[in-house]
């Protein structure tokens, strides 16, 4: 049995959800496709893929061999990378994730440039609001900004955001400047409702339990802000967020001395994967435009 050859063909079925696909894919017959599968299964002794006339699915068993396969792939083809990485260049696909914001503020122009430098490159950059897992979902770099766990992926910081408060200038001449956490009791403050754990450390839920409901409570960052440069009260965000209307005079940073810690910026990649042309091309992207970045 080809190793390589199987694993290969065992991933593609499991991406395309079908035999017959992936044997388009690979130039090979949804026949053999099928027995490759079935040998791979028989010599492994666990069943890797559900099959029915109308779909095939992952077993939990093949969710975790998938993974893994995935992952040492990605380290037999870092080993090739690694080797002729200073003759190759950027081409193919790269896959890049990054948070919704983030990325069309500060990761698109890294794409956009990378695409002007290396014609024979096309990225896919997807912007998500929630924890992506790279192996499973086929990322070659993911934009994380958080205090990040150990893993056996590669971690590379490559900047900081702070946290700020802010409110419009009119309504902090309506209600005057909180000079403390504690203040913000006899504030309006906007709540963002799917932001929990991105800003603890302030005191803010204590605050939130003392000073009564919200008089606004939103679930999207740009309605938060919105609401804030139109008067409603005190939001808290990260720095890049609102660094447009901060500069514009829209809104205006407060409680400065009370800041809590930056966050960093990283970039996740596979382990053996930082030799690849495409995200070695990315990385060092990434890095200058980042450093040139007030956040």
């Amino acid at each position: 049995m080809d190793r390589l050859r199987t694993l290969r063909t065992f991933i593609c079925v499991a991406e395309q959800a079908s035999f017959a696909e992936a044997g388009r894919r690979l130039g090979m017959s949804p026949t053999t496709v099928s027995r490759t599968i079935a040998a791979l299964e028989a010599n492994l002794g666990v069943q890797l893929l559900m099959r029915t006339t109308r779909s095939v699915r992952l077993t939990e068993e093949g969710a975790l061999f998938l993974e893994r396969c995935r992952s040492g792939l990605a380290e037999i083809d870092g080993a090739f990378d690694s080797v002729r990485g200073g003759r190759s260049t950027p081409r193919g696909t790269l896959t890049v994730t990054a948070p919704v914001m983030f990325g069309r503020l500060h990761v698109l122009p890294v794409v956009v440039e990378l695409l002007r430098q290396h014609p024979e490159l096309q990225v896919r950059l997807l912007l998500l609001d929630r924890v992506v897992r790279l192996v499973e979902e086929g990322i070659d770099v993911a934009v994380r900004i958080a205090e990040l766990p150990d893993s056996s992926l590669h971690m590379l910081r490559v900047g900081q955001v702070r946290r700020v408060l802010s409110a419009s200038p009119a309504y902090l001449a309506a209600r005057g400047r909180p000079a403390s956490l504690a203040d913000l009791r006899e504030h309006d403050v906007i709540w963002l409702e799917d932001e929990a754990g991105l800003h603890r450390g302030w005191g803010l839920e204590e605050t939130r339990r003392t000073g009564g409901p919200a008089r606004l409570s939103v679930n999207h960052m740009d309605a938060a802000i919105a609401a804030a440069v139109a008067g409603l009260g005190v939001v808290r965000t990260l720095s890049y967020q609102v660094a447009e209307d901060v500069a514009a005079g829209r809104l205006e940073t407060i409680l400065t001395d009370d800041a809590a810690p930056a966050l960093p910026i990283s970039l996740l990649f596979q382990s053996g994967r930082r030799d690849h042309p495409n995200v070695r091309a990315f990385i060092d992207a990434a890095k200058q435009h980042l450093q040139g970045v007030s956040l």
